[in-house]
């Protein structure tokens, strides 16, 4: 069962720090990494790059049904994505990422630095060691990504909109460290992946 996460005010950028970690203390998700149901199939289901859900080719336009569907989304060891009961493992097709992250709040400088990124289910993320930031190995491509839950390196990503990383270079080349890296909850993310 899950519990549904308080609403998030409208205007996220007067949202605090306190207040988002209340919210995510409040969230509660389905185990889905503990459920391994022997029956499966196809869902018909697809995310597309741009974030949005489609079944059977229609545009889910609920976005009530969106966040749900996305508290039962697992990535597989192979990399592919299911949605996942205690009866039945789902397959979904997914473009880039699953989720984005479409506003960022950040709290502190240097060091103490916190990031706050709401998603497109409004879901929020601190990024830092457990919720890693990657930015990819191309500085002239970026690849700005979120792990958002899961195992890091083989769980759920988000894509960062482009003007959130923007954001974040500014920030990083403000900060001054050489090669540019932004920090964020005690952790430090090179902007270009090692």
């Amino acid at each position: 069962m899950v519990t549904p996460a308080p609403s998030l005010p409208k205007d996220f950028a007067q949202l605090s720090l306190a207040e988002a970690a209340e919210l995510l203390a409040a969230r509660k998700l389905p185990p889905v990494e503990q459920w391994h149901p022997e029956r499966s199939g196809d869902s018909a289901m697809e995310i597309r790059a741009d974030g949005s859900w489609f079944h059977e080719g229609g545009r889910i336009n609920r976005p009530a049904m969106v966040k749900l569907f996305s508290t039962i989304l697992r990535r597989e060891p192979d990399g592919g994505h299911v949605l996942v009961t205690p009866a039945e493992k789902l397959s979904i097709a997914v473009e880039d990422t699953p989720f984005r992250a479409v506003e960022m709040k950040s709290e502190g400088e240097g060091d103490t630095r916190k990031l706050v990124f709401r998603l497109d289910t409004d879901d929020l993320v601190i990024a830092g060691a457990d919720h890693p930031l990657g930015f990819g190995s191309d500085s002239d491509n970026p690849d700005p990504r979120l792990h958002v839950r899961g195992e890091p390196g083989n769980g759920l990503e988000a894509r960062i909109d482009r003007a959130l990383y923007y954001e974040i270079v500014d920030m990083a080349l403000a900060d001054g460290a050489e090669p540019p890296a932004i920090w964020s909850n005690g952790a430090r993310f090179p902007l270009v992946d090692a």
